[in-house]
């Protein structure tokens, strides 16, 4: 038995498309895996709150010499993180925003990578042996020689999650969201294959 751990960060509620896809990918490895736990994250509607100054004074203090007030600086740090180490697999669903990622998600982030907890202090990544799922939506393309160095999404999560230690990491992108019906229509069907082909093998 796995344990996924879902989430979904975009600001839409029922008018979002990569909540639609990741729910869909879901839905359909729990057809396949009915003894896998899903654990749900929404930080797109339910935002967890930047790193502010006593945060960044407690990750960085040994945990026996913290004060109480430090200490509870870090009380969502250490939620998030132990729930993405309890995790096997993610599945993430992240919009495009201006390029790159919504605040809200890289507030997630700046929770998340933390060192002596998902890395170390010579910059070695500790959480291993996992799989992940990211599930972008993009309003135009951004994955051919001409565009693509307009994507400031995917290099960046590569990136940051390759740095805590996960490198098996695939994606699937529906583009051209806003490039007309047709153009809409095309990719999610190719998403809705791609999630079809990928619940088969991941």
């Amino acid at each position: 038995m796995s344990c996924i751990l879902h989430l979904d960060s975009s600001s839409r509620g029922s008018r979002s498309i990569s909540r639609a896809l990741t729910k869909e990918f879901v839905a359909r490895w729990l057809q396949i895996h009915p003894g896998d736990r899903v654990t749900y994250r929404d930080v797109g509607q339910y935002p967890v709150p930047p790193v502010d100054e006593a945060w960044i004074a407690a990750s960085f203090s040994k945990s026996e010499d913290l004060a109480p007030e430090l200490a509870s600086a870090l009380s969502v740090s250490d939620e998030l993180i132990d729930e993405l180490l309890i995790a096997d697999r993610y599945v993430f669903g992240i919009p495009m925003y201006n390029f790159s990622i919504s605040a809200n998600f890289k507030a997630y982030i700046d929770q998340i990578v933390r060192v002596n907890r998902t890395f170390t202090s010579d910059w070695q990544g500790l959480v291993k042996n996992k799989k992940m799922l990211i599930i972008t939506t993009r309003g135009g393309s951004y994955s051919d020689a001409s565009s693509n160095q307009l994507d400031f999404q995917e290099p960046y999560l590569r990136t940051v999650f390759e740095f805590i230690g996960i490198t098996d990491i695939t994606f699937i992108h529906a583009e051209n969201l806003t490039m007309g019906d047709e153009s809409r229509q095309q990719s999610l069907r190719e998403a809705h294959i791609a999630i079809q082909n990928l619940v088969a093998i991941w």
